[in-house]
């Protein structure tokens, strides 16, 4: 039997880049995918934004040492990941949505994310094709940005092999083993690999994973739809998310990527729960119709594809981390609720100063609150 320091379960956007910090550590690693290559579960259907901007102190921190491992990677490593530092913006059109956002701004700035508020002119001067009817301003945080899922997470492998971490695809997790209330070996359907810790980063199927160990991931997915236009001039820099809701949609997003798509999602409502990723012939109608309500430039712009993809989420919008009580070295990174391509980066730098014992106090309070055995009652206002 091969024996590992680390076995993580899921090459996507999260066990990827844990994989790579974890190996430059010198530590044997293994990754085990049931894909045939890295990315190839929800990390390729991402649409790529990034952001700190978010309503906790956990996921802020996290998301900002992403920023910083995203927007420095080129000039790190040589390879292009379609990196675009264009910001996010959240523009408002009702007193609601103003007071809302100016409320969360102070707690944001509080934690040194850089965002402000912009009036109404100031706003038009960043997106000039907004429609200017109602609009009261924005909240903008230009350090946000975006990148490409499918290069940044076949980068992050690269790198990773070259540090020494091995990765096994097509290969599926059957079983995992307890030995006196310790994990003790990984089952697939190809092999067995015993090793010190597993790390649970399976993103839709994490539940599944801590079933396997007699552990509860409270985590349920449901699907939200996305598209991508044929590239064009630059328009505008930052991602424009409108949090009002609608019949049948909480929110909807859109951004001008780096080789000029517009990529565009909207969230449902009620959640779709399940695991099925068929697109849908409502979707496109459904967030054209929002999109055109505040931009309307866009009508002319052809729709190149749709897709569908999985939500991982947890009760409050928060993700899961941390090794578990009941069983000593079975670590869960799971639960992402959608954002695990923006957090992946910034979790597998604090998770692997955790497991390697060089974390701080103050990173640690980090990852406590993202306990397995936290309070489920709060939210993410920002989800």
């Amino acid at each position: 039997m091969k024996n590992y320091d680390i076995i993580i379960i899921g090459a996507g956007s999260v066990g990827t880049p844990l994989a790579l910090y974890l190996a430059k550590e010198n530590l044997d690693v293994l990754v085990i995918d049931k894909k045939s290559s890295p990315g190839q579960g929800q990390n390729k259907k991402a649409i790529g934004g990034i952001r700190a901007t978010h309503s906790d102190r956990s996921k802020i921190l996290i998301a900002k040492k992403s920023l910083e491992i995203f927007s420095t990677w080129e000039e790190q490593t040589g390879e292009d990941i379609e990196w675009y530092e264009g910001g996010y913006s959240y523009p408002v059109f009702r007193e609601k949505e103003e007071k809302s956002l100016k409320d969360l701004l102070k707690k944001q700035q509080e934690f040194g994310l850089n965002i402000k508020w912009l009036d109404k002119d100031e706003y038009l001067e960043h997106v000039p094709q907004i429609k200017s009817d109602n609009l009261i301003g924005s909240t903008y945080s230009p350090n946000d940005g975006s990148a490409s899922p499918l290069k940044a997470v076949n980068s992050f492998y690269i790198k990773a092999e070259e540090e020494g971490a091995e990765f096994n695809f097509e290969e599926t997790v059957e079983d995992i083993k307890v030995e006196n209330g310790d994990f003790s070996e990984v089952i697939t359907d190809k092999d067995r690999y015993s090793g010190k810790m597993v790390v649970n980063t399976a993103g839709a199927f994490g539940k599944e994973i801590g079933k396997m160990v007699n552990i509860e991931v409270p985590v349920q997915p449901d699907s939200h739809e996305a598209g991508i236009t044929e590239a064009v001039e630059r328009m505008f820099d930052p991602m424009v998310v409108d949090i009002r809701e609608a019949e049948n949609s909480a929110n909807y997003y859109f951004y001008q990527h780096k080789t000029g798509q517009i990529v565009f999602c909207i969230t449902p409502k009620p959640p779709i729960v399940g695991k099925n990723t068929k697109h849908t012939s409502k979707f496109l109608p459904q967030v054209s119709k929002r999109m055109l309500e505040i931009m309307p430039r866009l009508k002319n712009i052809n729709v190149r594809r749709t897709w569908r993809g999985l939500y991982p989420m947890t009760p409050d919008g928060f993700p899961i981390v941390g090794e578990t009580k009941e069983v000593g070295g079975f670590y869960n990174l799971a639960g992402m609720c959608g954002q695990g391509f923006m957090l992946g980066p910034g979790l597998g730098y604090y998770v692997t100063k955790d497991i390697t014992g060089s974390i701080t106090e103050e990173e640690k309070n980090i990852l406590e609150d993202l306990s397995l055995y936290r309070d489920f009652s709060g939210s993410e206002a920002l989800k």
